[in-house]
């Protein structure tokens, strides 16, 4: 009986392993889980709202559309789990993540054995599409852009010369980082300090270092779940100096964690616009609001178009396919082809995966309560780097 019973069982595994015919599973994965899970939560929400809106026209193809929420708590080694899960599920054709690039390098190099397509709407790491993988591609700027674009606003806008430089230590904070002191330096500026850091709570022997040097600007690399603390404490000890940081600030989080009143006026680059910046998503954040109850923020928007450029590929490759469900490798093949007037922009990819033209905003935090009321500075326009 016992060996009927195992028989029974490896049947059943065998099934669920089996491709259903006519599912469709796009995948997000995102932290849902831990200090970064509100960057995570609007990735997954985003996504999910541009699968709902689709749902009908896949039925009328002949497909339930479904979405799997993988939480990888930006932790690279979970994420190389999540992605070896997906691998395995057959019905899974596309991805749409992740937040972090440190999570994204290992993750995509195991989703590339099978060609499983991701579109990251927030992975900024040159690293992840320099690799030239066929299935990785990502619909923001890049970080060798994010971090000169925030340089040149800090030396020529602002007309600073000596910063100090913190990072995170993750290979998000600490390549933006290098690359702000990089640009910084050559424009004639200097960084007083380069300190990598993985504190979360007591920033008090930085902020010494930081009276120490009277730096005329803190460039912080790294999340709103660091730099709020930071800010807080940094602001609490009298140090009245402009603070900047790139996309990782850019969460209402950063502002509750830090105070309204510490947080206003800290300058952030972001690759993920807010809902100001771009004219159709006003009806996109009143969708997202009605079905949420929360207000959309810029990785939202992104998510919303990923979900979109991998859901365009899908329709293409099905009708390619006489009407039948893809393979993984024409899913890939189809994003790459994607030519999308998305939310965000025009969408479309080169060779490498990277949106041929990227925007980058300067915002500055208006310090109300209100993350919306943020103010746009400057928008920057960029073709992706050529190597």
């Amino acid at each position: 009986m016992r060996k009927i019973g195992f028989l029974v069982a490896g049947v059943a595994a065998l099934g669920l392993a089996l491709a259903q015919s006519n599912v469709i599973k796009i995948a997000t994965m995102s932290p849902l889980s831990g200090p970064q899970a509100a960057l995570g939560e609007q990735i997954k929400l985003g996504a999910e709202l541009a699968i709902e809106e689709a749902k009908e026209r896949f039925k009328a193809l002949g497909f339930e559309l479904v979405l799997v929420p993988y939480d990888d708590q930006a932790n690279p080694d979970v994420g190389v789990a999540n992605a070896n899960r997906m691998i395995n599920d057959p019905d899974i054709l596309g991805l749409v993540g992740t937040l972090n690039s440190g999570v994204a390098i290992p993750a995509s190099e195991v989703l590339a054995r099978v060609n499983l397509v991701m579109v990251s709407p927030a992975n900024t790491n040159p690293v992840v599409t320099d690799r030239k993988l066929p299935n990785v591609n990502r619909i923001v700027g890049r970080d060798d852009v994010q971090g000169p674009a925030a340089a040149e606003f800090v030396y020529n806008d602002l007309k600073l010369r000596r910063v100090f430089v913190i990072h995170d230590k993750t290979a998000y904070g600490q390549g933006l980082a290098e690359e702000f002191r990089k640009r910084f330096e050559a424009l004639g500026g200097r960084a007083v300090a380069f300190i990598g850091t993985e504190e979360q709570s007591n920033f008090v022997p930085i902020i010494n270092q930081i009276r120490a040097q009277n730096p005329q600007l803190v460039y912080f690399g790294g999340i709103y779940s660091q730099i709020g603390p930071f800010t807080k404490q940094l602001r609490e000890r009298g140090l009245r100096m402009p603070l900047m940081s790139g996309d990782g600030l850019d969460s209402s989080e950063f502002e509750r964690l830090a105070g309204s009143q510490n947080a206003k006026g800290a300058y952030y680059t972001t690759v993920a616009g807010p809902v100001s910046a771009f004219p159709q998503a006003k009806a996109l954040a009143e969708r997202f609001k009605a079905k949420y109850g929360k207000d959309i923020e810029g990785f939202g928007i992104y998510a919303y178009d990923a979900a979109r450029v991998i859901l365009a590929a899908l329709e293409n490759a099905i009708k390619a396919n006489g009407g039948k469900k893809p393979t993984r490798a024409q899913v890939a093949q189809e994003v790459r082809k994607v030519k999308l007037q998305g939310i965000t922009g025009t969408i479309e990819f080169d060779d490498k995966g990277d949106i041929k033209k990227a925007k980058y905003f300067v915002m500055q935090v208006a310090g109300t309560g209100n993350w919306a009321d943020n103010k746009l500075i400057k928008v920057i326009e960029v073709a992706a780097p050529q190597k």
